[in-house]
């Protein structure tokens, strides 16, 4: 029969290959080595379960109840102090040697050159305006004959959140630059008052029937003017008059035909755009200077007359220029009246 060799027998038999441990003493040998494989039964022993209870029956079986380390809890970090950083104090520079910003506590040019952003805004007289409008032409070579335009912005605000209505007006300018007169109609079905209108140069006269063909484009004219009674009739020209359309308030309507006839046929008829903005053409540049001034004042005297006096100045900015020129700021207080001082006396 073949002699049994346990499993610590065989492992003292691999590792000493070369005869090293005799069979006598593999007894002892295999008790020592038991010993020292109980120590480090979590190695060895939890990856070859079966064959450790191949080995000894008597072993004391010791499960360890855990084979891995626990999982440490993470330090909390500290809250960074944040650091206050100090207050800058404000470094006062003396800018006696510098430029001042722009605008108008910019210091005056000292030469006729210069940027203009970093300067106030130079604001003429009305004379002196004209007079570089005139010189700007003749040093460019520019036609002589061009338009000169004022734009005007307007202070709208009444009393109580209250503001002026945009405006339509017609003026009679005391030197026309027009060459050709404008066409006038005439509504009206009285015989005396289409005989004074043809008379005072109407381009057309006439009563209901005229209705139908401005509706279809047939006739236009550049105003349109009609007795009290025909307004009624008239309420289909409306939405295709428009701003054109007879009103009272722009002296369009009235009895008296000649003097509506007067006024519209070399009138200047303007209007406020966009709420309070105001472009119109005023002269031509070959007019002599103070024809565009007395044109520019008459202008400027028919808007101020749309507001109240007594609530302050009307026009908050004007300019003037021609039709190749840059645009000049003037002074419109100094063309407009000043108003009558009032004194008061005190009675002792």
């Amino acid at each position: 029969m073949g002699t049994f060799i346990s499993q610590p027998e065989l492992l003292l038999l691999s590792l000493f290959p070369y005869g090293l441990v005799s069979f006598p003493d593999m007894a002892s040998s295999t008790r020592t080595l038991w010993k020292v494989l109980a120590g480090c039964q979590r190695q060895l022993l939890t990856a070859g379960g079966p064959a450790y209870l191949g080995i000894s029956h008597t072993a004391t079986n010791k499960l360890p109840v855990r084979t891995f380390a626990a999982l440490k809890t993470r330090r909390k970090d500290k809250k960074v102090e944040e650091v206050k950083e100090p207050k800058k104090e404000k470094k006062i520079i003396d800018d006696k040697d510098r430029h001042k910003p722009f605008g108008k506590t910019a210091w005056a040019p000292v030469d006729d050159v210069y940027i203009m952003r970093f300067y106030p805004r130079t604001i003429y007289g009305v004379t002196d305006a004209i007079d570089l409008l005139k010189s700007f032409q003749a040093l460019d070579f520019t036609p002589h004959n061009q338009p000169v335009y004022i734009d005007l912005r307007l202070d709208m605000k009444l009393e109580k959140k209250k503001k002026v209505d945009p405006f339509v007006s017609t003026v009679h300018l005391p030197h026309s630059f027009k060459t050709e007169m404008n066409r006038v109609l005439v509504f009206t079905e009285d015989a005396n008052q289409a005989k004074a209108a043809q008379d005072n140069g109407a381009v057309f006269v006439g009563g209901a029937e005229l209705i139908e063909p401005i509706l279809e484009d047939q006739i236009s004219a550049d105003f349109y003017v009609a007795v009290p009674d025909m307004l009624p009739k008239l309420i289909p020209l409306k939405n295709k008059l428009r701003k054109k359309f007879p009103k009272s308030k722009r002296g369009s309507v009235g009895n008296n035909i000649p003097e509506m006839l007067k006024l519209f046929k070399t009138g200047h008829e303007y209007l406020v755009m966009n709420d309070c903005y105001v472009q119109t053409q005023i002269a031509t540049l070959d007019m002599p200077k103070e024809h565009i001034y007395a044109n520019l004042q008459t202008v400027l005297m028919d808007v101020c007359s749309h507001r109240p006096a007594d609530l302050g100045p009307f026009i908050e900015r004007a300019i003037i220029a021609s039709r190749t020129s840059e645009a000049l700021w003037f002074r419109s207080d100094d063309v407009l009246p000043k108003p009558a001082a009032k004194t008061e006396e005190k009675e002792e």
